[in-house]
């Protein structure tokens, strides 16, 4: 339980996190780029974490960086490997020069990876098909698991080796660990199955063994933080009591330096996360026959609409923070100073921004400067489907326009 009394937080004032110092409360949250065609650092890329680096952020999260060549959601995501650490340095070290600190996103897809584009076999709790990429998923062995887990102990001693202040593991949205945590997906009968206890045996090693390898690794330490879903938004799915359930034995294993709390689910429930508009048209342009023609006709059904409204992950974030006393991240609707002010206010440590930063990189100066600013964004999630081809705001048409 938290007692800790409420005093006030300046969002804008150095924070600690973990053995990193930020310069400030305010995080930008991972959304993939779309910017890494071979599967390496680009200058694009580069450029596109330079932006609110320049902007004021705090800190920048580089998505994602799978783990494993199958644990992509698609073939030209960075995966960690020794070839990319190079281009991961170029990256970090623009980033430092602007004063941020970078983080990198690690996991595994899971159910959510593309096996057609990856060239590689996804892996699920069950045996399970992935409309999108047109195949299955097969069952992960308890080989597979053992696996993925020491990959992403590789993937962190990686990160470090490429000068990342912090990773951030991915145990959101129904990639790998994510989906042994959901009942909807994790139907398994053996020690991975059944109980929470079982299903969070997946997320609880996987953290165990990045905390491992960073404290193994020498001189270089860096933050450890995990991304979580709170609930999925669907029956039979997360519920928020297993979610807090499995919070609650994350801090107390001790392997973690804060949690970004998250909802949704990319296989079944993705607006959950997003709020505001479902962008059903351009998310069906941005695929062939015949996944467009099923976008089309059942779209509505996957791309639930959920209104926008600031700080829309904040009542089900208040259990977390009224029964955890690690550090938490507030993520949803962050656009400004007052639902900043407001997240610090009710004993969050950090605040997670990322259509709004998509759509004006340099946002957080201008709100320093001008308490009353408010974001372009409209809320309108046209950003979403530009994920597979250029990630930007078609609105402002930031980051290719923007400059700093």
């Amino acid at each position: 339980m938290n007692t800790q009394p409420k005093v006030f937080t300046d969002v804008f004032g150095a924070a600690k996190l973990g053995p990193v110092t930020l310069r400030n409360r305010i995080i930008k949250a991972a959304t993939f780029e779309a910017a890494s065609p071979n599967a390496l650092v680009t200058d694009d890329l580069i450029r596109y974490h330079q932006l609110p680096a320049a902007g004021g952020v705090g800190m920048t999260t580089v998505a994602y960086c799978a783990v494993a060549p199958g644990g992509r959601t698609d073939g030209w995501q960075i995966w960690m490997r020794p070839e990319a650490v190079p281009g991961l340095r170029r990256l970090t070290d623009a980033v430092h020069a602007e004063g941020a600190a970078i983080s990198a996103q690690i996991g595994h897809a899971g159910p959510v990876a593309n096996a057609r584009t990856n060239k590689a076999p996804a892996l699920a709790p069950i045996r399970f098909f992935n409309p999108l990429s047109m195949r299955f998923a097969r069952k992960a062995t308890k080989d597979d698991i053992r696996d993925v887990i020491a990959a992403h102990a590789d993937a962190a001693r990686l990160a470090i080796d490429a000068g990342f202040d912090a990773v951030e593991v991915h145990l959101g949205h129904n990639y790998l660990a994510s989906s042994f945590l959901s009942p909807l997906l994790n139907r398994r009968t053996d020690e991975f199955g059944g109980s929470l206890q079982n299903r969070a045996k997946v997320s609880r090693g996987v953290v165990r063994a990045v905390r491992d390898a960073v404290d193994d690794h020498g001189a270089a330490k860096i933050a450890v933080t995990a991304k979580l879903t709170m609930t999925d938004g669907v029956r039979g799915g997360i519920p928020l009591d297993e979610a807090l359930q499995t919070a609650k034995w994350l801090e107390e294993d001790g392997g973690l330096d804060a949690i970004e709390l998250t909802a949704g689910s990319s296989l079944v429930n993705p607006m959950y996360l997003f709020h505001g508009d479902a962008p059903l048209k351009e998310f069906a342009g941005a695929f062939r026959p015949p996944i467009s023609w099923g976008m089309r006709m059942t779209g509505k059904k996957f791309l639930r609409e959920y209104p926008y409204r600031e700080a829309y992950l904040l009542r089900h974030a208040r259990a977390f923070r009224a029964e955890l006393s690690m550090p938490l991240i507030l993520l949803g609707g962050i656009t400004n100073r007052d639902t900043m002010d407001k997240a610090m206010a009710e004993g969050f440590d950090f605040v997670a921004m990322g259509r709004a930063l998509l759509a004006e990189p340099d946002l957080v100066n201008r709100i320093k400067a001008d308490s009353s600013v408010r974001s372009a964004c409209t809320h309108c999630n046209r950003c979403m489907p530009t994920i597979y081809s250029h990630t930007h705001c078609v609105v402002t048409g930031a980051p290719d326009t923007l400059t700093v």
